[in-house]
């Protein structure tokens, strides 16, 4: 009972199960579940308590149900895209919730699936390196830093600069 919880929790409830593109698929439904958030302003204080837990337990949930799968980072696990989706979201919360505007939400999409990806470094030694569930997490994790900076820069550009 507790494993087929612990599956479904990190193949999200069955998106790591589809054929094509299952990272991907999940990166958007992370977002569509940012906007409904945003939407209904929901408290993040107990969003990130309730997101710290799921993070931890996901991390232990790897490691213990891997042989579940073929690989030691397979592509039904997507939980970990859900937390890398979510760094830049809730970093940019602020800015998304005063801009009520659609497109932070799909910039960071991109920007996120770029990084995750092409892994640029240290992602790539941390996806070569790390093969346990703090691994798989980690990568995904940093790809979320670096969609967050380079929107954050982004930002700032546009703010400073004559392109308003």
């Amino acid at each position: 009972m507790m494993n087929k919880f612990g599956l479904s929790l990190l193949t999200m409830f069955g998106i790591g199960h589809i054929k094509y593109a299952p990272g991907t698929m999940a990166s958007f439904i992370t977002c569509l579940i940012y906007y409904f958030l945003f939407s209904i302003d929901v408290n993040f204080y107990y969003f990130f308590l309730i997101f710290l837990i799921l993070l931890i337990y996901s991390i232990i949930l790897i490691d213990k149900l891997s042989h579940h799968f073929k690989k030691k980072d397979p592509k039904e696990i997507v939980i970990d895209e859900f937390f890398g989706q979510s760094i830049p979201l809730v970093w940019m919360s602020g800015y998304i919730i005063s801009s009520g505007e659609v497109y932070p939400f799909f910039l960071a999409f991109i920007l996120f699936r770029f990084f995750d990806i092409y892994k640029p470094f240290p992602i790539n030694i941390i996806d070569k390196k790390m093969k346990n569930g703090f691994g798989v997490m980690l990568d995904d994790i940093m790809a979320g830093v670096y969609t967050f900076i380079v929107f954050y820069i982004g930002v700032l550009i546009y703010i400073y600069s004559d392109f308003k």
